[in-house]
């Protein structure tokens, strides 16, 4: 389900811009992804690695930013699977901050949801504003079978709760055990910088340029 692959530094592109390459982390939540992966499930966290850094986001109670930037392939609380190349972008490390900052505005914390709007949601959302390419389908598919299903699900989890950023844990069959979200844990919440909002207007947004 996708090759390990890793990013490397700046290039030039065939009309002579610079580049820089963006590429996804995934990471397993549950050692039984080592199972479901054969029928093309699993239970992952992602986060998109640019400019030296990896950035995700997660859940927590206040309407503030979600999102949160760690040493690549070291994401507290999550056991690294692969790298996996999306594209290039032409935003300079400048560019790039005040982007995600202005970015952030929209993955408030508390407006995590993990069958709408999960850290996967965001990695797709940030690949395909940076390179115009969305990250591979096998991801995020439980969420978009969940989605499928909705009706089906538990009303905790249904799309119209409210509750949903308030999952309990999960426990699986071979008794490994994961939250059911992206959240920010007291022990590992040092370790996941959060980022800033830029208070820039939208006006001034810096343009997504799709290479």
């Amino acid at each position: 389900m996708g090759g390990a692959v890793s990013g490397g530094a700046a290039v030039g592109d065939a009309a002579g811009a610079t580049t820089y390459p963006v590429v996804l982390n995934v990471y397993d939540l549950t050692p039984i992804n080592n199972y479901l992966h054969w029928c093309g499930l699993g239970i992952f966290h992602s986060a998109v690695e640019v400019h030296g850094s990896e950035y995700s986001f997660g859940a927590h109670d206040h309407p503030s930013s979600g999102v949160f930037e760690v040493e690549p392939k070291n994401c507290p609380g999550f056991i690294y699977r692969c790298t996996i190349f999306i594209g290039s972008t032409t935003m300079n490390p400048l560019e790039f901050r005040e982007f995600i900052q202005r970015m952030a505005s929209e993955y408030h914390g508390d407006t995590y949801h993990l069958i709408s709007k999960n850290c996967n949601h965001f990695t797709d959302d940030l690949s395909t504003r940076l390179t115009g390419k969305t990250i591979p389908g096998w991801v995020n598919r439980l969420a978009r079978l969940g989605a499928f299903c909705n009706c089906l699900l538990p009303e905790s989890m249904r799309l119209e709760s409210t509750e949903t950023k308030h999952l309990a844990d999960c426990r699986f069959s071979d008794d490994s055990h994961t939250t059911s979200k992206d959240n920010f844990d007291e022990d590992d919440l040092e370790d996941k910088h959060l980022l800033p909002t830029s208070s820039v207007g939208e006006d001034a947004i810096v343009k997504e340029v799709h290479r």
